[in-house]
């Protein structure tokens, strides 16, 4: 298996490079040269656990990678101590009226996010690709968060070997237990840093830095290369898809579902597209999912787009009480509009440079009759967010954070428009401690109290239990508080890197 450039398909490079260099030269992001049919493979998948179907499913795509570094990188992520439950996801059935839904809760792990699954895995797929590809380099690992990928890529790349990592978030653009988790963060080899700034301005410096030939040249005199753990980077992206696989195939074995030829919705809550385009890979692996349902807050620039056909980011960025979707440049969107306009690097760099150059572009008939197809999508604000947590809880006693809050509204609006009543897989992407806040107040809490106060609140009335990864954060020193422009991210990373000239 190779993988090729979403803007120059002439490149052939095998996964480890993929993992090790994360984003193109020019650019763009790396997909595989093409997706196995697991069809045939479905059933005997299906009684195997989430550790075993990974190993197979990642074979699959990292064919440089032998049987047992793929069991090395496997077998230390998911270790059952890392996980509330032993097992890196759970499962919820709920039924709430006409609508069957699985709530797919990705959030018990170390750092109480989706994220987790992913990026306890990053860290051993890179250092095994840096030892095929760059024996001896450090790595720098440079991540814009809007608030979870931040914390999990911290907690993954702590005191690994041969890696420095670089975070930068929005300064008043993570809810406070987000920062908390980041500030706190232990590690010899990691850096926090708050930007002037929305999300958006980070991971727009962030990329100008990874493809900046001078900055590159100065790294290589120093005997290091950049890398990425945001989803832009596949070793990222590839863990997500087995997630929603594997889920597929527990209903099955479970008999939620009648056969493996089944259709079942999904419904994610996502800014950056990287959750939901590894839910489509799915797809095109053979799991019969049917529709995709996009869900946003105020920061609808997707639900536009899916609806209509033009992103256009030319529009208000809001701070929202789902602060991990505060994101008006959606980054994975370009890996879908590459196989969607028939694998045309010509269109995908057109649409790429148009944003970058006047904030918008509209796609072609066909690209978009495919999107209209496979997606649909919706949006909602803060105060609907904070409706739908109450009363879900009230009527269904299972408390949301307020990402998956967005999904179950957004999913109720799909359901009464279109009548689709297909069982739903929603991902439900984090733990409603880490926005006690919002969450408390939903519930009609008092929120004038210290966080852990509140948290102590919304656990006696919901007797949801608190993670221990965060109570252990209420003590800790924070090592963190820098703070720097957007236009000056290039001269922080160097700076701290030591090699500011």
């Amino acid at each position: 298996m190779f993988y090729k450039s979403t803007r120059d398909d002439s490149l052939k490079v095998t996964a480890s490079q993929a993992i090790a260099q994360g984003i193109s030269n020019e650019g763009g992001l790396f997909i595989p040269e093409s997706f196995p049919d697991i069809k045939g493979e479905l059933e005997s998948l299906s009684k195997l656990n989430y550790i075993e179907r990974a190993k197979k499913i990642f074979s699959f795509f990292l064919t440089d990678f032998t049987e047992d570094e793929i069991a090395y990188c496997v077998e230390n992520a998911y270790r059952p101590e890392k996980f509330e439950n032993s097992a890196p996801t759970k499962v919820v059935k709920i039924l709430d009226g006409e609508k069957t839904i699985y709530s797919l809760e990705l959030w018990h792990g170390p750092t109480c996010a989706f994220k987790d699954m992913a990026l306890q895995i990053l860290p051993y797929f890179l250092t095994t690709s840096l030892k095929k590809n760059a024996q001896g380099k450090k790595a720098v690992i440079l991540v814009a968060t809007s608030g979870d990928t931040g914390k999990a890529a911290l907690e993954g790349f702590k005191d690994v070997e041969n890696t420095e990592i670089i975070v930068f978030y929005p300064e008043n653009g993570v809810s406070p237990m987000q920062l908390r988790q980041m500030a706190t963060q232990e590690g010899n080899n990691v850096c926090v840093c708050a930007v002037k700034g929305n999300f958006d301005d980070c991971q727009t410096q962030v990329k100008r830095v990874f493809t900046d030939p001078e900055i590159k040249a100065q790294l290589a005199e120093n005997n290091m290369m950049f890398s990425s753990a945001n989803s832009i980077n596949w070793g990222r992206l590839l863990p997500q898809v087995v997630y929603y696989i594997s889920t597929y195939l527990d209903l099955y074995a479970e008999g939620e579902i009648e056969n493996l030829e089944t259709p079942v919705n999904v419904v994610v809550p996502t800014g950056n597209f990287g959750n939901i385009l590894a839910a489509y890979y799915a797809k095109l692996m053979g799991i019969p999912f049917g529709k995709f349902i996009c869900a946003s807050n105020s920061n609808n620039v997707l639900t536009d787009f899916i609806s209509g056909g033009t992103y256009n980011k030319n529009r208000p960025f809001f701070t929202t009480n789902s602060p991990s979707m505060d994101i008006l440049v959606s980054s994975n969107l370009e890996r879908l509009l590459y196989h969607l306009s028939g694998n045309s690097t010509e269109s995908v760099k057109k649409w790429m440079n148009e944003l970058n150059t006047d904030g918008s572009y509209t796609i072609d008939e066909s690209t978009a009759e495919k999107v209209f197809e496979l997606f649909a999508a919706g949006c909602c604000d803060d105060e609907a967010t904070g409706k739908t947590i109450a009363e879900k809880f009230e009527n269904l006693n299972y408390l949301l954070d307020t990402h998956t809050a967005v999904a179950f509204n957004v999913y109720d609006s799909y359901v009464e428009n279109t009548k689709d009543v297909r069982p739903a897989i929603i991902a439900s992407t984090a733990s409603p401690y880490k926005f006690s806040k919002s969450v408390a107040q939903a519930i009609g809490l008092d929120t004038d109290k210290d966080e852990y106060e509140i948290i102590a609140d919304v656990n006696a009335k919901s007797g949801l239990n608190i993670p221990e990864s965060l109570l252990a954060l209420k003590d800790k020193e924070v090592r963190f508080n820098n703070l720097t422009d957007r236009d000056t991210i290039k001269d922080f990373v160097l700076t701290k890197l030591g090699i500011n000239k």
